[in-house]
């Protein structure tokens, strides 16, 4: 056997192993999607109707009769979910350059202090942080949404990744700059922030996917139903009978598509930060 035909093989397996990887990983979005479609009394027909038919577009309508503040949690769960993300960019940009191009006394150990914030579950500490902001009178609030997540976990998850993509930038670029007459935040702002953009793109969908998820925080700091995130109102569709699952999966279609057009808007500087974060 020659060697392109040994190719050819190869590349056929390879192929087809992606594709049942795929039809792994896409089934349960065709469940949810057909699901959100079909009828309450087909919603666990054996076998499954792939295709229903007929189509009852009346469900998603239903949603927002089943649930009237629905559209009100979904902006809330949007809002929080962008300016989440804004804030850990902007906190994590700062940061992470001062600790990858400033020398100042104890960076590295005030480094590794920071990291090791990163190893404190959030289960951890939510009875003392609500304790906390109970005093301040911030609970039932999106306060407790939008800014410890930004100053926690999620933050320092960003000042860690944007300077490790930092550091990997020649300091040539640094003094090219200064002798060009530009201040720190001169070089900061039109070179460093420009040429971190992958890694700018990497953090926006993690973040923005970990704040448009969380369910913990909002069931833990939230009480009004105004007030609620999407993760908690998808639980309004159960009640003492059952779960009504032809509207959950039709919220759970309209949920998914914020997520969708961020990776699809920032995927190919995504996957440039994946492949280049971290190499020299």
């Amino acid at each position: 056997m020659n060697n392109k035909a040994l190719q050819i093989i190869t590349d056929g397996i390879r192929y087809l192993l992606l594709i049942l990887v795929s039809i792994v990983i896409l089934t349960p979005f065709l469940w949810m999607l057909t699901t959100s479609l079909k009828d309450e009394t087909k919603v666990f027909q054996f076998p499954p109707q792939w295709i229903p038919s007929p189509m009852v577009w009346e469900n998603y309508k239903q949603v927002f009769v089943t649930q009237p503040l629905f559209l009100t949690q979904y902006w809330n769960s949007l809002y929080i979910a962008v300016l989440v993300t804004i804030g850990t960019c902007i906190v994590g940009a700062l940061a992470g350059y001062a600790f990858a191009k400033i020398s100042f006394r104890f960076k590295n150990v005030l480094f590794l202090i920071l990291l090791s914030g990163m190893m404190i579950p959030n289960e951890v500490t939510i009875i003392p942080n609500f304790i906390w902001f109970s005093k301040l009178n911030l609970v039932d609030n999106h306060f407790t949404l939008i800014v410890p997540p930004i100053l926690g976990a999620g933050g320092i998850f960003g000042v860690f990744l944007l300077r490790q993509f930092y550091i990997t930038i020649p300091k040539d670029m640094d003094e090219a700059a200064e002798i060009e007459g530009c201040t720190p935040w001169q070089t900061f702002w039109r070179i460093m922030v420009p040429l971190a953009s992958p890694a700018f793109a990497t953090l926006s969908i993690f973040t923005f996917l970990s704040s448009w998820e969380d369910f913990l925080d909002p069931l833990i700091y939230i009480s009004s139903s105004k007030l609620f995130t999407l993760p908690v109102a998808m639980k309004l569709f159960t009640d003492m009978a059952g779960t009504a699952w032809h509207l959950l999966m039709a919220a759970s279609v309209m949920a998914t598509l914020p997520l969708l057009l961020v990776f699809f808007v920032a995927q190919k500087k995504f996957i440039d930060g994946i492949a280049t974060t971290g190499l020299k």
